[in-house]
């Protein structure tokens, strides 16, 4: 199992953190080391003094692909879910100053919180609202129709370069308002009025 990341998805997104919007889809991935299940605390690590949080639309593929056309890929993936993309921005910022990868900063143990997933054919694709609750208040408010390249597509790019196999999670990219997380911070991600997963700060 690997986690594939799709990078500046949503054009407010990319605008906050005064990045580029871009041309084809920014890809990164996560070792199966940085999973977080079943609601376990994320604990911040001690190198860094600025993680952020940054919920994503989750893709789970159900079988095995590569170079897959786009007419075809919408058989790949049969479950949605949501996850939390955590980030140690100050590293990051760091390696990008100086033109390094920025693995360091997403690829870190426990760095990609997961939850529950639901059958995709719930949901209107085209138009997923999804949330994050940070305690009571909303802190991200997204939608699948505001990102720039779809899960189509998604599956599509990736595969020409990547075998996508069973099992497999894409997570898809983070609307606006991605923040510092702190300890004692309860995170609540929400997806069409579902509540899909939970973590806490510690």
């Amino acid at each position: 199992m690997k986690i594939i990341c799709v990078g500046r998805n949503y054009i407010d997104h990319a605008k906050e953190l005064n990045n580029p919007i871009p041309n084809s889809p920014l890809i990164f991935m996560k070792p199966s080391t940085a999973l977080l299940l079943d609601g376990k605390p994320f604990y911040i690590p001690y190198f860094s003094n600025d993680i952020h949080y940054e919920l994503e639309l989750v893709l789970k593929i159900k079988k095995n692909g590569k170079a897959i056309t786009h007419e075809f890929a919408s058989g790949y993936y049969d479950e949605i879910g949501l996850g939390i993309d955590f980030t140690a921005r100050d590293v990051q910022d760091r390696l990008k100053s100086k033109g390094q990868s920025w693995e360091l900063a997403k690829a870190f143990d426990y760095s990609a919180c997961v939850g529950d997933f639901i059958p995709k054919g719930d949901l209107d694709l085209t138009s997923i609202h999804f949330q994050m609750k940070k305690g009571d208040d909303i802190v991200q408010d997204g939608n699948s129709a505001d990102m720039i390249f779809s899960f189509d597509y998604l599956i599509h790019y990736i595969s020409q370069f990547i075998t996508l196999q069973t099992g497999d999670l894409i997570f898809t990219g983070t609307p606006a308002g991605v923040g510092k997380v702190t300890a004692g911070d309860q995170y609540t991600g929400i997806l069409e009025g579902k509540t899909l997963l939970s973590c806490n700060i510690k």
